[in-house]
């Protein structure tokens, strides 16, 4: 026994010294969380990935307890399981941050993307989902902070209840002060962060015997008895079940999209996603691991499940420890809802024109915003009594909803699109679908047996959607686009002036700049979508004509339509672009192109050409 003792103090120690020595490095060098470029302060991706990090590590002081108050010790292999499913959800969020920089957009996450590729409208459902997402982020945390802090006190519900509101109200305070978290202070609580809980493992897995290393093989073991029980559907069933149950230990995943305005490149969030693989992707597994094969009354100790395995690991001092990073972490993830939710706001309320609700103080706060969010967090809390178990569940909700939204809205968008615009970093297509099947089965899964969850989201969503279809109407920024776009008039009259008996009418893709050549003989058409802006007007032959109710091909046959009508006495040749991307997205746009192979048919006096112009081969020197 003394013996073990020794190694474990030595073992702890040298843990201790290389966490030391490495975070005392990373602290001499330059530019580690951000640094200046072209005018403007950026973040290193490693700022938005501790950013991150921070937010995803409060899950674990709630997320293993509810995982296994549903699915018992099935948990840890599960949580394990839904570790690998995120990593893979991570690299379609990385291409989804090159697509939004690609089309200009930085920031935004899931409501970005789903108004480019689903309209204002949709758009709205998404910012249903994410305000659910902010809303229980503060509540849950909140929740979670005073039972962790108090873990170790007896305090009555009115008592807990006056805390919690204190803390949802503080923090509120400090953002309407304008004093927000910065990447550097995020930085100091993260190495407090690490070397508590790396420490905590480590005591954790010192205490370990053979009957928890048994409690892990049987978590495997029944998993693997579950998915060969009946047909496919019923395994199929079982991961649905096991997966919706550990979600909540990856919450806060979206971060880096939704951040992606504050870094250079999409190539930071891709870095960010791969640091947050190997950090919390194996450190939340490791964790629950340790804990939920332990010894410790689980039922006993739901909302103080880490603390007080702190305590039966390390001593009554080093409880006390983890319960106040406990409290801090989880007070940093309310203000996380706090920030995020307002830059939401903010950039829906410039979209529509709702300037009243951007009105800041002296110190250039959202005040408004900030004491709408306190008192609709104050509210939740309030009605469902902080219960945890219950917030919990109506948090998942939210989270596979945005999962959901942003997987899809991948999918339409590669299928419309294929990968032409984006070569730098493409996923799977078939992983794609694979992981939408997975997140919205989860979603269907829960929202059936999570009433109140599904109320909540459902209730929201409808609110929003109402206002969404309202607003859309008469303040969308794409009125603004589609009143800039050429009528078909505009190019017959201009066709009409020419003497040439032979016009030539292009088709131009709404990225592809048409010649600045004015050429009374023909007409460069960009058929654009008003989301992605107006393309610019490049010569007096280039018209822009806005596709927003209606197919490609069905703007193209207006168009066919208005040019057989008008010049009858004209020999048109129609040219269209050759596709050049894979032959995957060939495919995937085949559905398009083989419409537009019936146009010969529908205008057989017109001569059309499927035309490409190789590029001239480099000479070197």
């Amino acid at each position: 026994m003394e013996q073990f003792l020794t190694a474990q103090f030595f073992i702890t120690a040298a843990i201790n010294i290389i966490l030391a020595g490495t975070f005392g490095y990373l602290i001499t060098r330059k530019h580690l969380l951000s640094y200046f470029s072209k005018g403007k302060w950026w973040l290193t991706w490693l700022s938005v990935a501790i950013i991150t990090l921070m937010d995803e590590l409060t899950s674990i002081f709630y997320a293993p307890s509810e995982a296994f108050r549903i699915i018992g010790t099935n948990a840890i292999a599960f949580i394990i399981l839904t570790s690998i499913l995120i990593r893979f959800l991570s690299m379609r969020m990385t291409e989804i941050a090159e697509i939004l920089e690609f089309h200009g957009i930085k920031g935004g996450g899931v409501y970005s993307f789903s108004y480019l590729v689903l309209g204002p409208t949709v758009s709205f459902i998404a910012i249903a989902s994410i305000i659910v997402d902010y809303v229980l982020t503060a509540s849950l945390s909140t929740v979670s902070a005073v039972e962790n802090g108090l873990s170790f006190f007896e305090v009555s519900a009115a008592g807990k209840f006056a805390m919690q509101a204190g803390i949802i109200w503080f923090v509120a305070g400090l953002n309407i002060l304008g004093i927000k978290e910065n990447a550097k202070f995020t930085f100091g609580i993260f190495i407090v962060a690490t070397i508590i809980l790396i420490n905590l493992v480590s005591a954790g897995m010192f205490h370990m015997h053979v009957g928890s290393w048994g409690t892990i093989g049987q978590s495997f073991s029944n998993i693997a008895s579950g998915m060969n029980e009946g047909n496919w559907f019923n395994a199929y069933f079982f991961v649905i079940i096991g997966v919706s149950s550990c979600i909540l230990a990856y919450s806060g995943i979206e971060s880096v999209v939704q951040t992606a305005g504050l870094v250079k490149s999409w190539k930071d969030v891709k870095r960010a996603y791969i640091f947050l693989a190997v950090t919390t992707g194996i450190f939340t597994p490791l964790i629950a691991a340790v804990v939920l094969s332990s010894d410790i009354n689980h039922a006993q100790h739901e909302t103080d499940l880490i603390t007080q395995f702190a305590r039966m690991v390390g001593g009554i001092p080093f409880g006390y420890i983890v319960g106040f990073l406990a409290s801090i972490l989880l007070m940093m993830a309310v203000n996380t809802a706090y920030v995020a939710s307002s830059e939401l706001m903010e950039r829906v309320a410039h979209r529509y024109g709702f300037h009243w609700i951007l009105k800041t103080n002296n110190r250039q706060s959202l005040y408004r915003v900030h004491i709408g969010n306190a008192a609709f967090y104050t509210f939740i809390v309030f009605i469902t009594g902080g219960n945890q178990m219950l917030l919990a569940e109506m948090y998942a909700i939210g989270l596979l909803a945005s999962f959901s939204i942003n997987l899809g809205s991948l999918l339409i968008y590669r299928y419309s699109k294929g990968t032409k615009d984006v070569l730098a970093f493409n996923t799977h297509r078939t992983g794609t679908i694979v992981l939408f099947a997975i997140m919205f089965s989860c979603f269907i899964y829960l929202g059936y047996h999570k009433p109140y969850g599904t109320l909540m989201w459902s209730s929201v969503t409808a609110i929003f959607l109402f206002i969404g279809i309202r607003v859309a109407k008469k303040r969308a920024p794409e009125i603004k686009e589609i009143a800039q776009t050429d009528q078909p008039l505009n190019m017959i009259f201009y066709l009409v002036e020419s003497e040439a008996e032979n016009l030539h009418v292009y088709f131009r893709r709404p990225n592809e700049n048409a010649p600045s050549v004015d050429d009374t003989s023909s007409a460069f058409i960009s058929l654009y979508h008003p989301r992605a802006g107006i393309p610019e007007k490049v010569a007096k032959n280039h018209f822009r004509f806005a596709s927003q109710s209606q197919s490609i091909y069905h703007g193209i046959t207006e168009i066919l339509y208005a040019l057989d009508y008008e010049l009858p006495h004209k020999r048109i040749t129609i040219h269209l672009g050759w596709p050049t991307s894979s032959w995957i997205d060939r495919l995937s746009i085949g559905v398009m192109m083989m419409s537009v192979m019936r146009l010969p048919k529908l205008f057989p006096r017109f001569n059309f050409v499927i035309e490409y112009f190789g590029k001239p081969k480099a000479v070197k020197e």
